[in-house]
């Protein structure tokens, strides 16, 4: 079976805000991380290793930081004629795409058209403050084989109030998600989404749209997207069993640096 063509968005527009002095001049993906890398590096050294070629940047605060990091995407080789890395800021302008973003879902709303326009089989969705080592050739293997709208990958937290942090999932026996629940205050499981997720590309426009025009909340994924999928019976998930953290605060930042995950996060 041939390899499905697949666009990976990397949202990298987080304010950063809860990481306090740390990003009050740069952005949050530009964030250094164990003295020789910056958090950016993650979702794209997954995705060249990973031999995913089309990976699309969208920004929105402290963009000079970012790009100084990113440089055209030459050290990851994605600095291409055709494919390879592609940076999306906010538009200001009079369309009804532009204006700033008011969360990742609303921000692929905003780009809807030109993922359209280069009609990819599936659209891998990546955060950029995350720390962790993933194939993600194995979560759309997953995705094809269940023929889902929408593939979350998965991990075990240490407490519920980390999970409280995040988006919960509840799981059925077959593997399909049976709900969703979005920073709870009292989390029903310690089982979240790493925000990573791979949708069916027209399923994932198809369902913003709908948002977009007044049938649910737009704004992040875990406002309306998501919630319509798992309670449609297309959300699917993909356990990562090996090490995830997220350092969106300045206690898991240091935490992460305490446990030291080693280079080979990045080999």
């Amino acid at each position: 079976m041939p390899k499905p063509k697949v666009l990976a968005l990397v949202m990298a527009g987080g304010e950063g805000s809860r990481l306090e002095l740390l990003t009050e001049r740069r952005a949050k993906p530009a964030l250094p991380f164990a003295g020789v890398f910056r958090l950016i590096d993650f979702p794209l050294s997954n995705c060249v290793h990973s031999g995913i070629e089309d990976v699309w940047v969208l920004q929105q605060y402290r963009l000079q930081s970012l790009n100084d990091e990113l440089a055209n995407g030459r050290p990851w080789d994605l600095d291409r004629t055709y494919g390879g890395l592609r940076l999306l800021p906010p538009q200001l302008g009079a369309g009804e795409e532009d204006g700033f973003h008011e969360g990742n879902a609303d921000a692929i709303w905003r780009n809807r058209q030109l993922i359209a326009e280069h009609d990819p089989e599936v659209v891998l969705v990546l955060s950029a403050d995350h720390v962790y080592r993933l194939d993600y050739g194995e979560v759309l293997a997953r995705h094809r084989d269940r023929g889902a709208a929408v593939t979350v990958v998965t991990t075990e937290v240490s407490d519920e109030r980390e999970a409280s942090r995040q988006g919960v999932v509840e799981v059925a026996g077959d593997g399909r998600l049976s709900g969703f629940h979005y920073k709870p205050e009292e989390p029903p499981t310690t089982r979240v989404a790493t925000e990573v997720f791979a949708f069916e590309t027209r399923r994932l426009l198809d369902t913003l749209d709908e948002l977009a025009a007044g049938d649910g909340e737009l704004k992040d994924f875990g406002h309306g997207l998501l919630p319509r999928l798992v309670e449609a019976g297309e959300a699917v998930e993909h356990e990562l069993t090996g090490y995830w953290r997220d350092v969106g605060t300045i206690p898991a930042y240091w935490q992460a640096h305490m446990e030291a995950p080693d280079d080979r996060l990045l080999a």
